[in-house]
């Protein structure tokens, strides 16, 4: 166990921290899995309508940088692209 009062504060500080990034992670996990189980479920319009949920739920993650940037737009691309082979075929 640390001695030193800094370290002692900078343990605190990490298990604050490392709650708060659990809980945003946790938030984009569970948002990215009801879009996904929307698109499984052959629902397009509900996983339409949790779409921008799960993309500012990302965004968040990405701005406290729990994520990384790159991640955060990996995921939003795959669901995205998941929920575009669901809709029909634009009328041209």
């Amino acid at each position: 166990m640390t001695k030193h009062k800094s370290a002692i504060r900078e343990m605190r500080r990490s298990l604050r921290r490392n709650a708060i990034n659990k809980k945003t992670k946790s938030a984009v996990r569970t948002e990215v899995r009801r879009v996904r189980e929307a698109l499984l479920a052959k629902d397009p319009a509900n996983a339409q309508k949790s779409l921008p949920e799960a993309y500012a739920t990302i965004d968040r993650a990405v701005k406290k940088k729990t994520i990384h940037k790159n991640k955060g737009s990996r995921l939003k691309s795959r669901i995205s692209r998941q929920l575009a082979r669901t809709a029909p075929p634009a009328a041209k």
